[in-house]
């Protein structure tokens, strides 16, 4: 930062001022002094001038007002900015509190309590409640409408400051005997702060000053340093928190009268006195520390006695109450900025967040890219790139490539492009204090050594160049090297940042690089120069003053420096040495120029010309052609960038006011002085006395003007030279061409184009009747809206062709703002189909999709892309057409597939002889099992007509059904379904014969090729030959039951007799169980005596239940003889037939009629009287179709 006393404002009948204070928010300035001095002042800037902005706005006083109720010496001046407040207080112990009413100050409240003098007043961070403290002892705490919170006497102790914490729950009273006690909101002692910067001092102190920031600007880093407390002997401490163990100490060497904190916190003014060593008397100085002890800046100040300190709000002034005046120096911040490829980059700190609030504003688009760094140390800009330096976060990983150098690297320098994207990074263990970038390296510097950095860039490397960089670091990319080492420029192989670290007694102080030239400068005064790349130290230059800032002209040969005072001298580096000098250490310093100019914090070498450079001095921009300086610009931006006799300067004051939202009024160009004399002379004098003052002072921009003045006036000759001196090969190309045309308006109107005035042009072309000639300008320029126009309005036919062109470019533009409702219009009239169709999807007009399908010729190029847009939103049928159109059955059926359209993909597969489709099936459905989804494989195979595999499924599930012992009804619905499934194969078989034998022979010889077919497919007899059998067990043993309950009881006993065949379906236990106790019902005791013999004798029961059953056996056959009634007996010769009778599936009895009904699906039988009463198979639940056949018993 630099600063400079700006302004003096003198108090009336020179009464001595005692306080100052500056409302943060409004502006306004009390002072109090003897006599009951009080006065509010407002400076504010006035100018009708948009570029004069900030401080180098001259300002006047617009309040200077005397507040009268005082008759001590006001002591104590303090403000509350949320409610316009002003608290003061005198000698003999009056407060007043002060409002803002129709633009003046009037007295709201007083108090006195006539016992002692108030000694501080501070008001909280939200101005809600004012803590007052007595030198006796005596504590207030009140509310801001005049209330008494509450009131306490601190015995003994004599308070001279006190301040609240940012969260207002702590208070902090500082005592006469420069101790400090720490209390809570409510009045109750904590604990006593400990004091450490007073170590090793002697005699008495006092505290000078206690400011605790609040963090409203936010903090410069995490746990940044924001609690200061001074004492009158120099010495102060800077704590992060109250009971903070390590705080920052600093010693001023001075006599401190007051300290503050500015608006953000990064920068802590103490004010007081100096005893220079070789003199006697004092003078007034104020220091500038950053809140981690850093020495900025010391302010000389005239005067006798300072008695107070007081920043502005914005933190760009600060004022000083001296004797019976007030002075202000204007301070130009060190802002985190660069300038790089048209592009403003620039920091700053938000109260929500930790982070630094990067802001990448591209002046050129007016549009900005945000980037959240934290502990950001440093922007550093150059070319089209920057450098952000921040301290490294512990908590990020870092590259596995850096891990070896890197494991304990503390800071990282990260290389981003112009929208902040990162483009690389390095670890790094040196604190990058100073850095600084050419077009190739980086070079950072700590106090003792500098580091470079060959850093490259993405884009002009293959992917294998890349992979070697990272792979190997001994290229030398990377170097380390401690200021006091004479580097000889021999590869070093990889960084040694050991010897980094070793102290120097000069350090370094500043550093500035070339593409082939670095300068380090050193506290002593010294610099040193060294060659780039190869790093070889070249000379050593002695100065009189510590450099603050360097900067190298274009080529090299002249350094410019600006020292701690803000002096700016320069040096000539290019001198001639004497022959026998070559060591180059012993070298006799570069030959000063004479020249000096004080108060400059800002400089510029121009880019394209070594004697020309522009300087910030004071709020005064000067530019310096060869040493002369040109009148001043008034003005306090930072200058961005000198190129082509024009200044980019941008106020980052005003930036920073509202540093989400820059505006381009905050940038200004500034033309240098033969710019504007060129100018004007082209204009007032004319063109020849113009080339000879641009022959006097040449530079290729002004060739340039006088180039373009030429073309204007058609003077085609000075235009040509002119074009040759600024090396412009495009301009005299374009002069050549002018000179082949005949016609005059004709050149006219090319000019016109050539000086972007279009519309100028396309009107002269008109009215030369070369309507051609305006279309191909529009078209160059892209203009397709004008080409169509100009294509419409012209007499004649126009050409189709262009004509569909510019319809298709329209059609480009809106689509490519996603105004596809647009597009569509213009693609249409354009006949552009590939177009069309991608509005069209983008719109979801399927239909215009479909109808675009339907007018495209067959295998047109666009079909598949179209298929693909259907197939993705699940379109399947219109899919398909697209695909089958072009040719391309194949995608059809996997957008079959991929929609689970099976049947579809199954049949298009038949009809276009594909084989893939049962490998694509056995896919999904083994996909479908993993998931356990078996009834969706089932569905699967059926849809697409693998009957047998879809049975083999649904015999699985049922099996595993039965296992579960699940509700019988259930297991009987999943055997008949597999049934079914089993008679859906058979069907298909029947018909794939019929289909291939095509009608020439008889129904029998089908009928035996499918069977033959079955037989030679089937790899499981037992699904396909007995593909009933579980349904049957099932269903006889459901009608047992049921006729056991109803009480057909013999019926009952037949039907779980001939549920005895079913052993392998149902377990054995249950259906000898069943028989049991049916048999008992119907009292044919003897069945039921071997039904319990067969169970006593299965080996799947355990002794446990054989017993049981034992037992009941004994029970029932000690009470009845184990013979079967008559009935039975009668019944039991029809069993032992030769052919076996088929049983009805009604009642369960074998049917002994020679005609019976027979189900179409299932081939089970039953009496006609019998299915009468139903309407569907109580076997397969088919509908019952009332036909007879006959069948031999």
């Amino acid at each position: 930062m630099f600063i400079y006393l700006s302004k003096k404002i003198a108090i009336p009948n020179s009464i001595h001022l005692k306080c100052v204070s500056w409302n943060k928010d409004q502006g306004f300035i009390a002072c109090g002094g003897d006599d009951g001095l009080l006065r509010v002042l407002k400076l504010e800037s006035q100018t009708d001038d948009a570029k004069l902005k900030g401080l180098a706005a001259p300002s006047n006083l617009s309040m200077n007002q005397t507040l009268e109720g005082h008759s001590g010496a006001v002591q104590v001046v303090t403000w509350n900015e949320q409610y316009e407040k002003l608290t003061t207080s005198d000698q003999n112990g009056l407060i007043i509190v002060w409002m803002l009413y129709k633009g003046a100050w009037y007295e709201e409240m007083i108090n006195n309590r006539n016992k002692s003098v108030v000694r501080s007043m501070s008001w909280n961070a939200d101005g809600q409640k004012i803590c007052i403290v007595y030198e006796d002892g005596a504590v207030i705490v009140g509310s801001v409408d005049g209330n008494r919170i509450w009131g306490k006497e601190l015995k003994g102790s004599q308070l001279a400051h006190v301040a609240w914490s940012p969260d207002s729950k702590i208070l902090l009273f500082g005592m006469a005997s420069g101790e400090v006690q720490i209390y809570d909101n409510q009045g109750n002692f904590i604990m006593k702060l400990t004091i450490s910067c007073l170590t090793n001092a002697t005699g008495a102190v006092s505290i000078a000053g206690i400011h605790w920031y609040a963090g409203t600007g936010g903090y410069i880093e995490p746990g940044c340093p924001c609690l200061a407390i001074c004492f009158d002997n120099g010495r102060c401490q800077v704590m992060r928190y109250e009971n903070d163990e390590n705080p920052v100490c600093i010693d001023t060497l001075m006599n401190v009268i007051s300290i503050q904190w500015n608006h953000c916190g990064s920068v802590l003014a103490v004010a007081g006195s100096l005893r220079a060593s070789n003199m006697e008397k004092e003078f007034n100085v104020v220091q500038f520390y950053t809140p981690f002890g850093g020495h900025l800046r010391t302010l000389k100040v005239p005067g006798k006695q300072m008695s107070g300190v007081a920043w502005e709000g914005g933190g760009l002034r600060i004022g000083l109450a001296v004797d019976s005046y007030i002075y202000f120096a204007n301070i130009r911040p060190n802002y985190k900025w660069g300038y790089c490829c048209n592009t403003v980059v620039y920091a700053y700190t938000k109260p929500e967040r930790q982070e630094y609030c990067v802001v990448f504003w591209d002046t050129k688009n007016n549009e900005k890219f945000v980037k959240y760094v934290k502990s950001l140390m440093s922007i550093t800009t150059s070319g089209d790139f920057c450098i952000l330096a921040s301290k490294a976060d512990d908590t990020q990983p870092q590259e596995d490539a850096e891990a070896e150098s890197a494991s304990h690297a503390r800071f990282v320098l990260i290389l981003c492009n112009s929208i902040g994207t990162p483009l690389d990074s390095k670890y790094i263990d040196i604190d990058p204090l100073f850095v600084t970038m050419t077009k190739t390296h980086v070079i950072a510097a700590s106090k003792e050594a500098f580091y470079l950095w060959q850093y490259r860039v993405a884009k002009k490397l293959t992917a294998l160049e890349i992979n070697q960089v990272t792979r190997t670091k001994k290229e030398g990319r990377e170097r380390v090297y401690h200021v006091d080492s004479n580097p000889s420029g021999a590869s070093d192989g990889a960084p040694d940042f050991t010897k980094a670290f070793t102290a120097t007694r000069d350090p370094i102080c500043c550093i500035t690089a070339t593409d082939k030239t670095l300068i380090v400068g050193r506290e002593s005064g010294t610099i040193h120069r060294y060659s780039l790349p190869n790093v070889v130290l070249i000379q050593k230059y002695s100065l009189n003053n510590r450099a603050y800032y360097l900067s190298l002209n274009c080529n090299s040969s002249r350094l410019a420096i600006i020292d701690i005072a803000g002096v700016l001298t320069l040096l000539d580096l290019e001198v001639r040495a004497p022959a026998d000098d070559s060591t180059g250490d012993q070298a006799s310093p570069g030959d000063p120029s004479k020249f000096e100019r004080k108060d400059v914090w800002d400089m510029k070498w121009a880019n394209d010309n070594p004697d020309l450079f522009a300087m910030m001095e004071k709020t005064r921009m000067y530019v310096f052609r060869n040493l002369d300086p040109e009148e001043p610009i008034q003005t306090s931006g930072y200058i961005c960038n000198f190129e082509d006799l024009e200044i980019k300067s941008v106020l980052l004051d005003e930036i920073m006011k509202d540093p989400e939202r820059p505006n381009k009024d905050n940038l200004i160009n500034f033309e240098i002085r033969s710019l504007r004399d060129s100018r004007t002379l082209i204009e007032k004098v004319g063109i020849d006395d113009a080339s000879q003052f641009i022959e006097d002072n040449p530079h290729p921009r002004l060739w340039r003007l006088l180039a373009e003045a030429a073309l204007q006036k058609l003077d085609l000759k000075t235009a040509e030279q002119a074009f040759v001196r600024c090396k412009d090969y495009q301009g005299i190309g374009f002069v050549k061409r002018l000179g082949n045309l005949q016609s005059e308006p004709m050149k006219q109107a090319e000019v016109a184009a050539y000086f972007s005035r279009f519309e100028e042009a396309d009107r002269m072309y008109l009215d030369m009747d070369r309507r051609d000639l305006a279309i191909s300008l529009r078209i160059k320029l892209g203009d397709w809206f004008s080409v169509q126009q100009l294509l419409k309005t012209g007499s004649g036919d126009c050409d189709d062709a262009l004509l569909e062109q510019a319809y298709n470019a329209i059609g480009d533009y809106y689509a490519d703002r996603q105004k596809w409702v647009d597009a569509v219009q213009y693609y249409l009239q354009g006949r552009n189909q590939e177009r069309l169709a991608e509005c069209y999807y983008m719109l979801e007009d399927y239909e215009g999709l479909e109808r675009l399908t339907t007018n495209l010729p067959e295998n047109h190029k666009l079909l598949p892309e179209i298929g693909q847009m259907f197939a993705t939103v699940g379109m399947c049928e219109q899919a398909v057409s697209a695909y089958l159109k072009c040719n391309q059955p194949k995608a059809a059926v996997d957008a079959c597939v991929h929609l689970n359209q099976w049947n579809k993909a199954v049949e298009l597969a038949r009809t276009h002889n594909m084989k893939e489709i049962k490998s694509l099936l056995s896919k999904y459905a083994t996909h479908l099992l993993e998931k356990n989804k078996t009834l969706e494989a089932v569905e699967l195979y059926r849809k697409a007509h693998h009957f047998l595999d879809a049975a083999k499924l649904m015999f699985k599930i049922a099996d595993e059904e039965a296992k579960k012992r699940t509700r019988p009804l259930r297991v009987k619905k999943l055997y008949v379904l597999a049934a079914h499934l089993v008679e859906n194969y058979h069907e298909q078989v029947k018909t794939s014969q019929q289909s291939k034998a095509k009608g020439k022979k008889s129904e029998a010889t089908f009928a035996l090729a499918g069977l033959l077919e079955e037989d030679a497919t089937s790899a499981d007899n037992r699904i396909v030959d007995n593909a009933w059998r579980g349904a049957e067990a099932y269903h006889f043993f459901l009608l047992a039951q049921r006729q056991l309950y109803e009480g057909y009881m013999e019926n009952a006993m037949h039907t779980a007799l001939h549920l005895r065949d079913y052993d392998d379906v149902i377990p054995a236990v249950e259906i000898y169980s069943l028989l049991a106790l049916c048999s008992t019902s119907s009292r044919a005791f003897s069945t039921c005596s071997q039904a319990f013999i067969k169970l006593e004798s299965l080996e799947s029961l355990d002794p446990e239940q054989r017993q049981l059953y034992e037992d009941l056996a004994l029970e029932i056959f000690t009470k009845h003889t184990p013979k079967d009634s008559r009935m039975l007996e009668l019944n039991r010769p029809s069993e032992g037939t030769e052919g076996k009778l088929p049983t009805s599936i009604v009642t369960g009895l074998p049917i002994q009629d020679y005609q019976f009904w027979m189900c179409s699906v299932c081939k089970h039988c039953a009496l006609e009287l019998e299915i009468s009463k139903y309407k569907c198979c109580p076997l397969c639940h088919s509908a019952v179709a009332r036909s007879t056949e006959l069948q031999d018993s």
